[in-house]
């Protein structure tokens, strides 16, 4: 199977399997996207869903966030992972936002990763879900996922693996993809136990492929 195929039957799959594909972060605008993308940095959605609703409330805005100390923020964040460096990311982001970007959140990656605590996959984050530009966040299930389905070829780093991706998905595609690829990831081609049997793209998956070639008797088109 070539790329071109590979990628076709992949998007297929995922344009019939999930058209409607999103983060799981729950937010209502910009500036809380961008905060809650910056607390789920090595923790769960689910997590940061569970305290952002008291920091908005607190902070509902870049103003409001810019006045804030670290160790003022620090309790509301306090069960998230690395508690103390995202309180000082928040409080840091807060002030340039308003100084630098008059409380407004920029639309561009070099913009973005100007700000405490964005770093070039948060900043694809935000342009892609906000503005629906053609940016690729590669995460860890989005490295891993791209990788094993074989969309990604020896991408030994995060950019690598994007501008893979990038280069071969149609450009109106590339901010849907990132949810496609994370999602597949969290909840089935996860880490260490994949789900390949209960995988609707065990067929064209080299990793798949590789492990029926590993069993005697078996076959699988996925090549």
């Amino acid at each position: 199977m070539t790329t071109k195929e590979r990628y076709r039957k992949v998007i297929e799959y995922f344009q019939q399997h999930a058209p409607d594909a999103e983060t799981e972060l729950l937010y209502d605008n910009p500036y809380q996207l961008l905060v809650a993308v910056v607390l789920s940095a090595q923790c769960t959605d689910k997590r940061v869903n569970l305290t952002t609703p008291a920091l908005f409330d607190r902070y509902p805005d870049a103003f409001a966030l810019a006045e804030a100390t670290p160790e003022e923020i620090l309790p509301l964040i306090k069960s998230i992972s690395y508690p103390n460096n995202k309180a000082r990311h928040l409080a840091g982001l807060g002030k340039m936002l308003v100084e630098r970007f008059g409380g407004e959140i920029p639309l561009t990656v070099d913009e973005l990763v100007q700000l405490p605590g964005v770093g070039r996959k948060t900043a694809n984050v935000i342009t892609s879900v906000v503005d629906q530009q053609p940016n690729m966040a590669v995460d860890t299930h989005v490295f891993r996922v791209a990788q094993r389905i074989g969309l990604t070829h020896n991408a030994k780093t995060p950019l690598a693996a994007e501008k893979q991706l990038v280069k071969h998905l149609p450009v109106d595609l590339v901010h849907i993809a990132h949810h496609w690829l994370i999602l597949h990831g969290r909840y089935v081609c996860i880490a260490r136990s994949p789900r390949c049997p209960a995988c609707g793209l065990k067929d064209v998956c080299k990793y798949y492929s590789h492990l029926m070639a590993k069993q005697p008797g078996k076959t699988t088109q996925g090549k």
